[in-house]
């Protein structure tokens, strides 16, 4: 799924907006994360996951083509950590009747 299938999905759920306005709310969610990352920020959404920014040192790695040693700079990473609940509902639509729910009766 892509952002244009998310925005149609979503137009079918509340059409009572137009594509234009849930494309712009769309955005407008996408940007303030973006904005929360670059300032540091924790992102977090119950149940789905937490957006959080990584600092990685400066290091010296070696240029696998040439190599030759290169000074990496240190930088932010952004990473994703998902929710317990969002990877069992995932776990269970990918292989039903092996979740937590499921108990082995033999004996």
């Amino acid at each position: 799924m892509n952002k244009g299938d998310l925005i149609v999905e979503l137009a079918k759920l509340y059409p009572n907006f137009n594509k234009h306005d849930i494309g712009v709310m769309v955005d407008t969610f996408f940007d303030s994360i973006v904005e929360a990352l670059a300032r540091g920020e924790r992102v977090e959404l119950r149940g789905f996951g937490t957006f959080g920014v990584k600092e990685r040192q400066g290091r010296t790695a070696r240029n696998p083509r040439s190599g030759q040693i290169v000074t990496v700079p240190a930088k932010r990473v952004p990473f994703f950590r998902v929710a317990k609940e969002l990877r069992a509902e995932v776990n269970k639509q990918a292989f039903p009747g092996t979740g937590p729910e499921v108990r082995n009766t033999e004996s």
